[in-house]
């Protein structure tokens, strides 16, 4: 009897060791709710990833068929409610505004919402390349469609609470950039397409969480309107808000920083070839920097705006252009209503002096600040040190949008494999297969690295996302 006690108290011990560990390890997880892990868009998981650079070439990949290409990259819940189940899962949008969760151990496709009207534009150049993101809550998640809407969909089962319109021309103006979230409020921008097909304009919205109201619009032209202007009521077209990150939150104050593409320029009303800051409403400008030389800008089709701010510190911003210039500026320069043209602080060669079509990533350590960048021909890092961008390594090897997670740094070759450096060095730790692509970025969380393959361009109804974890 006294040997039965013992066994049932052994197993009872057991069992609450195993519910233990298996809240301990729910409780270390760590979502990415959005493009660039912060509103900030830093690019930098400041969490250990549970991969080491030891790990990186023993990683064993799961690949999931997808309906559709998801062209950007994927967010991250750990513990989420799906189906009445814990799931793991990451969330993709393709190109053709299929959103769908899938199991982050299992590659199972746990929901998957359609937009009305799917098959209207599926197959067509008319796409949508924005990262969808999750609502703090962990409720809810946003995502864009082709249809130039914005809908929040529930994470547990995919439907649709809301759906709104954030443009009245949907098929000259693309949701481009990943969406961003902030004090409750959806954050979404707007551009063109391929060949600048006018017109149209881009803008800033700002939507309620909530229940779904469009709060407030910012036009890039045109921009002493505040609402959804119809494009072709507006004499100038252009200046899309495109880059990959869309509108970056500021620490603290919630102001909003976006660069525009080409376009005309009076700093008043039209902000071609500029870099805005916005107060988190979006409803003016309240800093702005323009370049010299933004009519030959305008002109060449060299888009200040194919990269969006980067915030380096509090106080310097990073902007990248189409070209092959990235710009050091003082934020405080740029604040006032004035016209601000000129005035950078320090400009340097994009890696390979090519056009900067990605979104830098910033890595904050004790020893300083870094910034990586990547361009179809080339890698590189600059540490920041008295108030300037000091390159410390440079390669040959093209990347999208670099990401700094577990101490190392992942960069995509669009040509296919992902490329993992040591950051302070450049030196190369391992490259994993994976197909080509074109703005698709990874992210490195919870001992899982995923990366959606393809290319937006290819007009594709199916698709491929990688997904590596330790054997």
């Amino acid at each position: 009897m006294r040997t039965l006690r013992l066994a049932v108290l052994a197993l009872t011990l057991l069992v609450v060791a195993c519910a233990s560990g298996r809240a301990a390890a729910a409780s270390s997880g760590h979502d990415w709710p959005r493009f660039g892990w912060d509103a900030r868009r830093s690019s930098s998981f400041p969490f250990p990833t549970g991969i080491t650079a030891a790990d990186v070439s023993r990683l064993v990949r799961r690949q999931v068929r997808l309906p559709g290409t998801a062209d950007s990259s994927p967010i991250y819940l750990h513990d989420a409610t799906i189906g009445g189940a814990v799931h793991d899962a990451f969330f993709l949008t393709t190109t053709y505004g299929i959103t769908v969760a899938v199991d982050a151990s299992s590659g199972e496709v746990l929901w998957q919402w359609t937009p009305p009207g799917y098959g209207t534009w599926a197959g067509s150049p008319q796409i949508t390349t924005a990262t969808p993101v999750a609502d703090p809550g962990r409720r809810w998640l946003y995502a864009a469609s082709p249809d130039g809407r914005i809908q929040k969909l529930s994470v547990a089962d995919g439907h649709a609470a809301w759906r709104v319109a954030i443009t009245t021309l949907p098929a000259r103006e693309k949701i481009a950039s990943a969406l961003n979230f902030d004090r409750g409020h959806v954050i979404a921008t707007t551009g063109g397409y391929y060949g600048d097909q006018p017109p149209y304009q881009g803008h800033v919205a700002i939507l309620d969480a909530r229940g779904g109201r469009l709060l407030h619009v910012w036009n890039s032209l045109c921009s002493g309107r505040h609402v959804l202007i119809a494009p072709a009521s507006c004499p100038s077209s252009g200046s899309a808000i495109w880059g990959r990150a869309g509108a970056v939150v500021v620490p603290g104050s919630g102001n909003l920083l976006v660069a525009t593409g080409n376009g005309p320029w009076n700093g008043r009303t039209d902000w071609g070839d500029s870099t805005l800051l916005l107060p988190p409403d979006a409803s003016r400008p309240i800093g702005n920097y323009t370049p010299a030389n933004n009519e030959e800008l305008n002109r060449t089709d060299a888009d200040l705006g194919s990269s969006s701010p980067v915030l380096l510190t509090s106080t310097l911003v990073v902007q990248g252009g189409k070209d092959g210039k990235i710009r050091l500026l003082s934020l405080a320069r740029l604040k006032g209503s004035a016209a601000h043209r000129d005035h950078e602080l320090q400009v340097v060669s994009t890696p390979s002096g090519a056009d900067l079509f990605t979104a830098p990533a910033v890595w904050r350590t004790s020893s300083g600040v870094w910034l990586f960048a990547a361009d179809n021909g080339g890698t590189a890092a600059w540490r920041l040190k008295g108030g300037r961008l000091h390159r410390v390594w440079r390669n040959r090897h093209g990347g999208t949008s670099p990401v700094v997670a577990g101490g190392l740094l992942w960069v995509v070759d669009p040509g296919g494999g992902l490329r993992v450096y040591r950051p302070a060095t450049g030196r190369a730790v391992a490259t994993l297969a994976a197909g080509p692509g074109h703005w698709n970025s990874p992210i490195v969380v919870d001992g899982r690295v995923a990366l959606p393959e393809g290319n937006a361009n290819d007009h594709a109804t199916t698709g491929v996302l990688d997904i590596w974890r330790t054997p």
